[in-house]
C-alpha cells in the first residue's frame, strides 16, 4: 500500500513523499529547478561546476567527513545535472534519515565553496570533458544538440565547455549559487520508510525562509536546424544520430509518444532493432530516445556501426520512419508497446530510488504526481487515433537533423540532407 503526500511551505518549496511500509529504507532528493539551460554564456557548464563542488566542504564538516557520514551508516549519497534541473540525493536506512538530511542540507545551503577546491576540481571537470571528447557514442549526442539547437542554452552539453569552465571565477559560481539554491527552486522528494510529517517540519526547518531567482523559462523556445553534419574523428565505428523536434513535457501526447518511442527502438522486439540489429547484423547499439523539455522536445535515433555500413543504417532510419509516418503501426505493435511501458513502472516502481525521481521529477517540471496504476491506465486508454495524431506531429511534421562522429569527410552524407 501506498501514500502519497505533499505540502508547499510558505518558502515556496515543496515537500512529495510516498511512504513504502514494506521497506526500511528512504531515498531522498533536493530537487532544484535551475540546469544547464538557465546558466548565462559565458557560464555554461556552473550547474554541474556546483554539484560537484557542493561536495567539498562546509565550515563544520571536511569532504571527507561528508563521505564518512555516509559510509558509516552504509548509505548512498551523490547529484546529478540535467538541462532544466539538478538534484542532490541519499539512500539510507529510516533511522539514519535525520543524518542524511543534516548533511545534505549543510552542503547545500553552508557549502565554503574554497578556491583551492575550486582550483583542484576545475581540473577533474577539464578531465571529465576531455573524456567525454574521447567517448565517440556519448559525444555525438551532445553535438546532435547542439547542431539542432545551435545558439540555444538547450543546445549546450550540461558539462559546459573547456573556455567556460576554465575561465569561471570562485564569485560567479558563488553568486550563481546563492541566487538560484532557493526555496522556491526546491522540491524535496522522498519515497520508502518515511513520515511526511516529519519530513515537513525538518525541511520548514532548514528551508522555512530564503529568498532567490525563481527559474522561468518562457520566451525562450530555441529555433531548430535540420540538415546533416560531420565530425572527422579516427574512430572504429560510426555513431550516428538523427532526430527532429519532439513535444514539451507538458504536452497532452507524451504518453503517446512514450509508447511510440517504444515501437520505434525501445526494446528488443522494437523495429528499428528487429531490423538493423537482428535482421541484418548492422549494429550492436541501435534505439530511439526521447526528450521532453519545458518548452519544447526532441525525438531521436541512435546507432554505431561500422563506417561502411553507415549509408545503410540511414538508409534504413529514413525507411522505417516513412513508413510509419505512411502506414502507420499494426495492433499488435501498439499492444505489445503497451505491454512494455506496464511492465517496466510497474517493475521500476519497486526501487525506492526510482520512485523518488518519479516524485521529484513529476513535481518539479509538471506540478503533478501520478502513482503508477493512474500512470498504467493513461497507457491503456490510448488507441490507434492517439498514436497516428503523435506520429504525424513528431515523425512527420518538422526538418530532422542528423549527426555523424566518424572517419569521414564533412560531404561524405550530402544525399541525407534532402
Amino acid at each position: 500500500m501506498t501514500r502519497f503526500s505533499r505540502t508547499t511551505l510558505d518558502s515556496g518549496a515543496t515537500i512529495v513523499t510516498e511512504r513504502m511500509e514494506e521497506v526500511r529504507s528512504v531515498t531522498v532528493g533536493f530537487w532544484f529547478d535551475v540546469g544547464a539551460r538557465d546558466e548565462p554564456d559565458n557560464l555554461a557548464g556552473t550547474s554541474h561546476f556546483l554539484e560537484h563542488l557542493l561536495f567539498k566542504g562546509t565550515p563544520t564538516r571536511t569532504a571527507k567527513q561528508i563521505a564518512d557520514a555516509f559510509d558509516h551508516v552504509g548509505g548512498d549519497v551523490n547529484a546529478f545535472t540535467g538541462k532544466e534541473y539538478t538534484c542532490y540525493y541519499s539512500r539510507v536506512l529510516d533511522d539514519d534519515l535525520p543524518m542524511a538530511l543534516d548533511v545534505l542540507s549543510d552542503m547545500i545551503r553552508n557549502s565554503t565553496i574554497d578556491p583551492t577546491e575550486l582550483e583542484s576540481e576545475r581540473k577533474v571537470i577539464l578531465e571529465e570533458i576531455a573524456m567525454h571528447e574521447d567517448a565517440p557514442d556519448e559525444l555525438v549526442h551532445d553535438l546532435f544538440y547542439r547542431c539542432m539547437w545551435d545558439r540555444h542554452p538547450l543546445g549546450r552539453p550540461v558539462l559546459g565547455f573547456n573556455d567556460t569552465v576554465g575561465k569561471v571565477t570562485r564569485d560567479e559560481v558563488a553568486g550563481y549559487w546563492q541566487e538560484r539554491y532557493a526555496p522556491n527552486n526546491l522540491v524535496v522528494a522522498a519515497a520508502g520508510h518515511i513520515d511526511h510529517d516529519h519530513l515537513v517540519g525538518e525541511v520548514q526547518r532548514l528551508f522555512g525562509e530564503g529568498s532567490g531567482r525563481r527559474t522561468l523559462r518562457s520566451g525562450s523556445v530555441p529555433n531548430p536546424s535540420g540538415g546533416v553534419r560531420v565530425f572527422k574523428r579516427p574512430t572504429e565505428q560510426a555513431h550516428i544520430v538523427t532526430g527532429t523536434v519532439g513535444i514539451h513535457r507538458s504536452h497532452e501526447d507524451r504518453h503517446a509518444l512514450t509508447v511510440l518511442d517504444t515501437i520505434v527502438g525501445g526494446g528488443m522486439s522494437s523495429r528499428l532493432f528487429q531490423e538493423v540489429r537482428e535482421k541484418r547484423g548492422l549494429a550492436y547499439s541501435v534505439y530511439s530516445y526521447r526528450s521532453l523539455f519545458a518548452d519544447t522536445g526532441s525525438f531521436a535515433i541512435y546507432a554505431g556501426t561500422t563506417p561502411q555500413n553507415a549509408d545503410t543504417v540511414l538508409d534504413i532510419f529514413r525507411a522505417e520512419v516513412d513508413s510509419i509516418v505512411s502506414d502507420g503501426i499494426t495492433e499488435a505493435e501498439l499492444a505489445r508497446a503497451k505491454g512494455h511501458v506496464k511492465g517496466s513502472l510497474v517493475l521500476s516502481g519497486e526501487d525506492p530510488g526510482s520512485r523518488m525521481n518519479r516524485l521529484g521529477r513529476q513535481q518539479l517540471t509538471n506540478g503533478e504526481i501520478l502513482s503508477i496504476d493512474e500512470l498504467i491506465e493513461k497507457f491503456e486508454r490510448l488507441d490507434m487515433d492517439d498514436i497516428q495524431r503523435v506520429i504525424a506531429e513528431v515523425l512527420g511534421a518538422g526538418e530532422w537533423q542528423t549527426t555523424v562522429v566518424g572517419p569521414f569527410d564533412e560531404d561524405a552524407f550530402d544525399k541525407h540532407a534532402a
